[in-house]
């Protein structure tokens, strides 16, 4: 028995026979083209070769994976990815030099024989024969575009792959065989032109022209002689003749090909020696691929458009079915990101934080009444180095985000309110409010069941002068927690879950909103995508869109360019418009005279509100205008650093709030997005004031005026607390309107020019 070699293939002996078995069935199969009983015969034997007639007769050419190019919303390029980096073109725009090289070196007969070329057969046989191995092989251009062709339709499965390339006796008829029908269906020119697209040239160029464009940073219709020469030899083996890592050994081969150029007389001698005494020229351009190479800062952009193409059903049932779709490429999609926009949301966070921090920002914006996500990025550059990272921090998990999303704080309370105010409650409603109390308990749920503070658990507000009672107005602008955790029981949970279902708030891992009343306080975690789009919907007055991230998306096939069916926004109502500009008019009170001061708009009406989570570990601002909403969060993606004694982006802060870190980034990122747009203004409702006073906390300065309604303000304000002054002093305002309705008005006057309230300082 004959011995194999030591790396386990076969001896010499086994390899010619087994080259002689192919070539005898390539004459089999040339036979059986003229002669149909001589071709039955030849492949008669059964068990060992399929049987030529039971091939499949067509051979569908593959849709060659190429580049994908993803746009903002003007046409600019934010980045390009591919699974194989191609880009088809027509044979006129490939170099005629690079036409004849890649001929001369890879079948030189190309031209004279048809899908088999017999006379390479029995030479390379006799070759074979007399140097004991395989020293040449015989395959003409047409049977390697069909093995490219099983190849590309294998993609990255490396089981497939390897059933494309296996050395057996059956893939090489069948090879045969569909190498026979593309020459009758395309003829020469269409072959040659489809073998210099598909096949590799090493350096991850998939194609004439990326070979070019990587090697030359060129197209491949201004090749030269020599450059040609060089790409055309690269064929045979990409690794070995590789001229970025052996240049010497890439020189060797690509004067191989010149002096067969010569030999053919495709070029004179004289030309082809002058081309081997010229240096290879390499002008090597890198691979610039996926989003990692995305301008703007759009790198996590990038990411959720390829993840929603990934993730959405309506680029193909499975996700076998869209990731063949992503990996061919090919693609052009036009996204909804305005480089406006998100020029300004880099350029903001750039300013407040420093990727080096200790913490991360990140800021979404999002269009009302359309759900376009106009503008995304964070401070930590998307990359795998020291203070970038991979994560979203501004989406969900199965979008390339963390976990669970990052608790919200009191950004959530507008939901509840919302919820409330949609049931029928007054936005004048009034609770006791006091600085600290137990949970109230039992809260009704969904399923009929109530939820029971078995734990005694308890809450409390920001700081120990928050003393209600208060109305909701005031409760809102103050943040008060006490307030709307006796706001969330005083309704029940069922009502603030459908709120938010019908705004599609869900935690970051996708999974419902948990029935506590702790969500009143923004313990769960969301996404900025998730709060920036639920508060666009308090913008449209009452209209949820889902967020979109793609506008339109052609795929090249061929030379046509085939639009493909993309996600649409679905808007819907979440609430009625008396219940939206309810909202908008207590969330602009935020911004007028509450928390968020410190992000208010200088030149158009907005709204918003802020948050601060337990320990300080997240700070929020969630806002909008009319046509533009935006949430930012700032904090740790791990949850384990408090903001407390630090410095962010230069700044150092005591104690982190919404509104001194995430605040600012939102008013810079707002301010530069909606330059040179129109300024849209709310329709706002009217609230009644708590009568302009809080009550009970108060140092007795009747701010309100000296009218009667002022001086009994102050009057009874200083009779309630410690030793406050009586003077009514307007403090610059104007005289007050007194008012009489009882109780409240009985004794506090409406004056203009009160601190924290017309009617005094906390009085």
């Amino acid at each position: 028995m004959p011995k194999k070699r030591s790396g386990g293939g076969l001896s010499t002996t086994q390899q010619a026979a087994k080259f002689l078995g192919v070539s005898v069935l390539a004459g089999a199969v040339m036979a059986g083209i003229a002669l149909p009983a001589a071709g039955a015969l030849g492949l008669a034997a059964k068990g060992s070769v399929q049987g030529f007639d039971d091939i499949p007769a067509n051979l569908k050419s593959p849709q060659l994976s190429q580049r994908t190019r993803i746009l903002d919303s003007k046409g600019n390029q934010i980045a390009q990815v591919y699974s194989r980096d191609r880009t088809v073109v027509d044979l006129k725009d490939i170099s005629p030099y690079m036409q004849k090289a890649i001929v001369a070196i890879e079948d030189s007969r190309y031209y004279q024989h048809g899908a088999i070329d017999l006379k390479g057969v029995l030479r390379a046989l006799n070759k074979n024969a007399q140097s004991g191995g395989v020293a040449q092989g015989a395959s003409t251009l047409t049977q390697q575009l069909v093995k490219n062709y099983f190849i590309e339709e294998a993609g990255d499965d490396p089981t497939k792959v390897a059933e494309a390339t296996q050395q057996t006796l059956g893939r090489k008829v069948k090879e045969l065989k569909y190498a026979i029908q593309l020459e009758e269906k395309l003829g020469k020119k269409k072959i040659l032109e489809n073998y210099l697209n598909i096949t590799f040239f090493g350096e991850q160029a998939y194609g004439i022209e990326a070979a070019s464009q990587r090697y030359f940073s060129q197209h491949a219709k201004d090749l030269n002689l020599q450059q040609s020469a060089l790409l055309a030899g690269i064929v045979q083996s990409p690794s070995r003749y590789d001229p970025v890592n052996d240049e010497a050994e890439a020189t060797k081969r690509r004067n191989v090909v010149l002096e067969r150029m010569a030999q053919l007389g495709d070029i004179s001698q004289a030309e082809a020696d002058k081309a081997k005494e010229a240096p290879l020229g390499l002008h090597v351009t890198q691979p610039k691929n996926g989003c990692i190479t995305a301008v703007k800062g759009a790198g996590f952009f990038c990411k959720y458009v390829e993840n929603v193409f990934l993730n959405d059903p309506v680029f193909g049932k499975t996700s076998a079915e869209r990731a063949k779709l992503w990996n061919q490429g090919g693609l052009t999609i036009r996204t909804t990101l305005d480089p406006q926009a998100q020029d300004s949301v880099q350029s903001s966070i750039k300013d407040h934080v420093y990727k080096s921090d200790s913490v991360a920002a990140a800021a979404t914006l999002v269009e009302p009444g359309t759900g376009k996500i106009l503008g995304m990025g964070q401070s930590k550059p998307y990359g795998y180095n020291k203070n970038e990272t991979e994560y979203n921090f501004s989406v969900d998990r199965d979008y390339g985000g963390s976990n669970y999303g990052f608790p919200t704080g009191s950004t959530f309370k507008p939901f509840v309110a919302a919820a409330a105010i949609e049931g029928g409650k007054s936005a004048t409603q009034e609770y006791s409010s006091p600085y600290k109390m137990n949970y109230p308990s039992p809260v009704q749920q969904c399923n009929g069941k109530q939820w029971v503070n078995t734990d005694n658990e308890q809450v409390e507000n920001e700081n120990e002068s928050e003393v209600g009672p208060y109305q909701m107005k005031r409760a809102m602008a103050k943040s008060i927690n006490t307030y709307f955790v006796q706001l969330i029981s005083d309704i029940g949970l069922c009502p603030v879950v459908k709120m938010t279902d019908s705004l599609h708030v869900h935690q970051g891992d996708g999974s419902k909103l948990p029935e506590t009343p702790s969500i009143a306080l923004g313990a769960i975690g969301l996404s900025p995508l998730t709060m920036a789009s639920a508060y666009a919907a308090f913008a449209d007055r009452g209209m949820y869109c889902t967020p979109v991230a793609i506008e339109s998306i052609t795929q090249k096939v061929g030379n046509e360019q085939k639009s493909l069916a993309v996600p649409k926004s679905t808007c819907s109502r979440a609430m009625s418009q008396k219940t939206a500009d309810t909202i908008n008019t207590l969330l602009r009170g935020v911004i007028d005279s509450g928390t968020g001061q410190q992000a208010g708009l200088d030149d158009r009406e907005s709204a918003g509100k802020t948050g601060t989570t337990d320990s300080r570990k997240n700070a929020w601002f969630v806002g909008y205008t009319p046509n533009l909403a935006g949430a930012v969060w700032v904090g740790s993606a791990k949850q384990n650093i408090e903001m407390t004694n630090i410095t962010i982006g230069g700044v150092y802060h005591s104690e982190v709030f919404g509104a001194d870190t995430p605040g600012p980034i939102w008013k810079d990122a707002m301010t530069g997005a909606l330059e040179g747009k129109s300024s849209e203004s709310f329709n706002l409702v009217d609230i009644p004031d708590e009568n302009d006073h809080d009550k009970g906390n108060g140092n007795g300065n009747g701010n309100g005026g000296d009218d009667t309604g002022g001086l009994i303000g102050g009057l009874i304000g200083g009779l309630t607390t410690n030793g406050g002054t009586t003077d009514g002093s307007t403090n610059g305002g104007s005289t007050p309107t007194p008012t009489f309705s009882l109780p409240d008005g009985f004794i506090q006057g409406n004056g203009n020019g009160g601190n924290n309230g017309n009617g005094g300082n906390r009085g």
